[in-house]
């Protein structure tokens, strides 16, 4: 799965503050994210996520 730092993910179950995305801060056999509702910043291993993961936003590329 490609997950990128700075991505938006969409959670499949929230986060216990009642939001269910995830802003990346770090990619790679851990993710480091930031829920976007209450600001928690946690580590969770990457096979745990990718599991979880819904949908992934993305800022459109300005390369172009």
């Amino acid at each position: 799965m490609d997950v990128r730092p700075a991505d938006i993910l969409v959670m499949k179950k929230p986060h216990p503050c009642g939001s269910n995305t995830m802003y990346v801060i770090r990619a790679g056999m851990d993710f480091k994210l930031r829920c976007t509702g209450c600001g928690r910043e946690f580590m969770v291993p990457r096979n745990k996520i990718e599991r979880r993961i819904k949908q992934i936003q993305r800022e459109a590329s300005e390369n172009g």
